[in-house]
């Protein structure tokens, strides 16, 4: 029966209300359940009170007097009653009112706490209750081992006592009270171990469930970071900043693991302490020991440390592997450091590289080989596949290749770049000015290396006007070659003198013969001119001179005297390839006439308008004879073009040699080169445009119909030229010939095209239309041979600039008479009468020039077709 909960009305309440409906076991509040409606709107009814009957409207309820009489055993369940019916009639006097939002109540903080204390107290009683569990389980075990101790004791009397009676009674008595006097404290020691192994084992998972309520209670206000978060944070910077971090941890939750089941299994067995951290280990070891466990205290010890065991193997197997994986990863991306000494390090990646992999190559070949590092900002994987489609033989030399920024001390330190012998750094493809930018950033970081450079450091650039601060911030370490102006000064040479191009492809690479510079003490105190003949197997051209700093000379004076510490500058196919040997016998050299060719004037045709071709200018200006003609054809409206010469630096009133005539047109359109004079031009230069500069297919593609198209145009305008067939009779090599008519134009004027893709060289070299320059080609050779010997950039920088000595294609009349038989070394003297320095020369029915001839003694008829190659003073 439910009246326990709600007892019967009080006798205060009138009769009426209590012979009511029956009762209800909630309070009930009226509730219409029909849809609300304007028309029903109506004063809302007075709030029933929470007695179990209605109240009586307050006409018909009588108000209780204030002195009405206390009524006996006033009971507490009877206060709810009577605040509702004390608070009715006020309720129902009252005006009705617009309901209002009840704001949503939260629990109180105390509950919550109340909550989270009585789980603790939970949490710990049963804690408690396991543990005296357990407590009374080993209890009960030790008393049978103390038993059967007594009972073994008691037979081991009852048998002495057969023997001797007396004495092994007494004796028995105090093994007796030694041994349990002995038991006491070992079992208190196996209990305070497998109370301190709980103990170790709850306490950090009940501080770290409850700690963060502490702390919340201890702060007074909430702008304290939790304890959970600052203890997850710290152990998160733990791992990050220490590399050996997570072995550690392992290794000591493995010891602890150990620890804390041996001090386990100490209590739950009769074993020694030593005996069951042994026996702890093997279960971590190997899950499947425990099996051999009787009793249920070892059994639920073992299978606890067997569990623990599985999950600290799982942990070391993620571990080692993790571990594994980040080593192949580094070792397959390359981020392993390299471990070399006098290597040569190549930083950037451009389509140079191929080419100056080559060079380099072919130079360690007669060390044996070497190595090689390119660091890029690339995949490793990438490297390595381009560099394996590269068509060459590495010749013994092995390339690493690491992926990184050059811009990055530790990336630098990665590839030893403090023990290179040479470290190369490559300009990015792209805008010059960047370009050369990056290469400063490059400089800048090589100079900041603690360790120090071994070796020099040689910058490719793009701009010439970039080189002053690139060697002010490099010092003397830096080797700089400008890649637009070695190429500009190569075609401004090669155009006065066709042929050149490739006598310069023979120097400047590691395939032929190429300078070298090495001290010879047998040769102090000689003169120059008997240095010349005395190394067979190379050619004299310089020398470098000690007393002067080191100071490099080419095309001495024959009194020149060698002095102790100079240097001889030979062109030779080696550097071991070469020594002195005693004077040859020679004929002495019969002075000729020297004759001084007076320069005519020329006229030359720009096709194209490149980054720097007011430095072109310039140099064309310094080489050409006065009164010479320079055409300039390009797209660019002629205000531009010399608004881009003046902001280049180009003075027009210094110009004395040349005239300037501008032309405006479209290079790849035939109609725009007919209306130049093309039969009549001396040399024609065709550029790769700068429109078209950052895609070497592009810029070739349109400088080889450039070139077509003029030679084509050329062979139309000029006459034919007759030749007798092998038949004997007379044709034109222009009759159905198309080849012919490319050659017939070829002889009228000198076509000197930039080509920057390696694959457009062959299809000009076997058209044998065009005079070529490879650019790429020819600044990789420059780049290694500078990388090799840092002084040969002075070389060459002598041989490119406008004063001083330049390579010359001589015909043989200057240095022979008609009829005359003379070898090499005789020519050679010759040509000192003239202050020149004969390197080669190149036969009338030869393709290519021969460099340092082998043979320099065997005596030969000359030809008056024949031509040679010397270094001699820029007339």
């Amino acid at each position: 029966h439910r009246d326990w909960f709600f007892p019967p009305a009080p006798p205060f309440l009138p009769s009426s209300s209590r012979s009511l409906a029956p009762r209800a076991p909630f309070p009930s509040t009226s509730r219409s359940y029909k849809p609300y409606s304007p028309a029903d709107r109506r004063p809302l009814p007075a709030p029933r009170s929470r007695s179990r009957s209605p109240h009586p409207s307050p006409e018909q309820q009588s108000p209780q007097p204030p002195s009405a009489p206390r009524l006996r055993g006033w009971d507490p369940r009877y206060a709810g009653v009577r605040r509702g019916d004390a608070q009715a009639p006020a309720a129902a006097a009252a005006p009705p009112a617009a309901p209002q939002a009840v704001p949503e109540r939260k629990s109180p903080p105390a509950s919550a706490l109340t909550l989270r204390w009585s789980g603790m107290l939970s949490a710990a009683a049963i804690l408690l209750c396991f543990a005296s569990l357990l407590h009374r389980n080993f209890s009960l075990h030790d008393q049978v081992h103390h038993l059967r101790g007594q009972l073994g004791a008691a037979t081991a009397k009852l048998q002495s006592c057969i023997v001797v009676m007396d004495s092994s009674l007494d004796m028995s008595s105090v093994f007796s009270y030694q041994s349990n006097d002995e038991f006491v404290p070992s079992r208190s020691l196996k209990n305070f171990s497998l109370l301190l192994s709980l103990s170790a084992l709850y306490a950090p998972i009940i501080i770290l469930k409850y700690i963060d309520l502490l702390s919340r209670l201890r702060r007074s206000g909430g702008s304290e970071v939790a304890f959970n978060k600052r203890l997850a944070y710290r152990v998160d910077i733990f791992l990050s900043l220490h590399p050996y971090a997570k072995p550690l941890v392992l290794l000591v939750g493995t010891m602890l693991l150990i620890g804390l089941g041996g001090l386990a299994l100490y209590g739950v067995t009769d074993d020694s302490l030593s005996d069951c951290l042994w026996l702890s280990w093997t279960f971590v070891a190997d899950a499947g020991n425990h099996a051999n466990a009787v009793g249920f205290g070892p059994k639920l010890v073992s299978v606890s440390i067997s569990i623990g065991g599985m999950l600290v193997f799982a942990m070391m197997l993620g571990l080692v592997t993790d571990s594994i994986s980040e080593k192949f990863d580094s070792l397959r991306k390359g981020r392993s450091e390299v471990i070399e000494q006098s290597h040569t390090l190549i930083l950037g990646w451009s389509d140079k590289l191929g080419s100056l992999l080559n060079q380099i190559c072919i130079a360690n070949e007669s060390l044996g080989g070497g190595t090689i590092v390119v660091m890029a900002e690339r995949d490793k994987e990438e490297m390595e596949a381009d560099i394996a489609k590269m068509e060459f033989d590495m010749k013994g030399t092995a390339v690493i290749c690491r992926s990184g920024s050059p811009l990055i001390l530790a990336d630098l330190k990665k590839v030893s770049v403090s023990k290179a012998r040479a470290i190369v750094v490559l300009a990015e493809e792209g805008n010059a000015d960047q370009s050369d930018a990056r290469a400063l950033r490059i400089v800048l970081s090589l100079t900041g290396v603690k360790e120090g450079l071994r070796g020099h450091i040689v910058v490719e650039l793009s701009d010439l006007d970039n080189e002053v601060l690139v060697k002010l911030v490099g010092g003397d370490l830096v080797e700089t070659v400008v890649a637009h102006d070695v190429i500009g000064r190569l075609m401004i040479q090669c155009a006065r003198q066709p042929g050149l191009a490739q006598i310069w492809e023979d120097i400047l690479g590691f395939e032929n013969c190429e300078f070298y510079i090495k001290r010879w003490p047998q040769l102090v105190g000689m003169q120059f001119e008997d240095v010349l003949i005395s190394f067979p197997d190379a050619v004299p051209c310089g020398i470098k001179m000690a007393s002067y700093g080191g100071k490099i000379i080419l095309n001495p004076d024959d009194c020149y005297v060698l002095q102790e510490g100079d240097e001889v500058i030979v062109i030779a196919e080696d550097d071991d390839t070469y020594t002195p040997s005693p004077l040859p016998k020679v004929k002495e050299a019969v002075y000729i006439d020297i004759v001084r060719h007076e320069r005519n004037s020329q006229k030359i045709l720009l096709c194209g308008m490149r980054r720097d071709i007011d430095d072109m200018i310039v140099v064309l200006d310094a080489f050409l004879a006065p009164g010479s003609e320079l055409w300039m054809f390009n797209d660019v409206p002629e205000i531009d073009r010399e608004r881009k010469l003046i902001e280049g630096g180009l003075d027009f009133s210094r110009l004395e040699n040349i005239t300037l005539v501008h032309r405006d047109g479209n290079a790849v359109i035939r109609r725009h080169l007919e209306s130049l004079p093309l039969e009549s031009f001396d040399s024609i230069l065709i550029l790769a445009d700068e429109s078209v500069e950052d895609s070497a297919i592009q810029a070739d593609s349109r400088s080889l119909a450039t070139l077509l198209l003029i030679r084509d145009i050329q062979a139309k305008r000029l006459p034919y030229k007759e030749a007798i067939g092998s038949d004997g009779f007379r044709r034109s090599l222009s009759e159905g010939s198309w080849m012919g008519e490319m050659q017939q134009a070829s002889d009228k004027s000198v076509i000197i095209s930039e080509i920057l893709d390696p694959r457009t060289k062959n299809l000009l070299y076997m058209s044998k239309i065009s005079d070529y320059v490879l650019s790429n080609e020819l600044v990789s050779m420059a780049l290694a041979m500078v990388a090799e010997d840092r002084q040969i950039n002075y070389v060459l920088e002598e041989l490119f600039a406008e004063q001083g000595n330049e390579l010359q294609i001589r015909q043989s009349d200057l240095y022979l008479r008609e009829d005359e038989e003379l070898n090499f070394f005789e020519v050679m003297l010759r040509a000192r009468q003239r202050k020149e320095v004969v390197i080669g020369y190149r036969l009338e029915d030869a393709e290519r020039a021969i460099i340092n001839p082998p043979d320099k003694v065997s005596r030969r008829r000359w030809s008056p077709k024949d031509v040679f190659v010397a270094i001699a003073e820029k007339e």
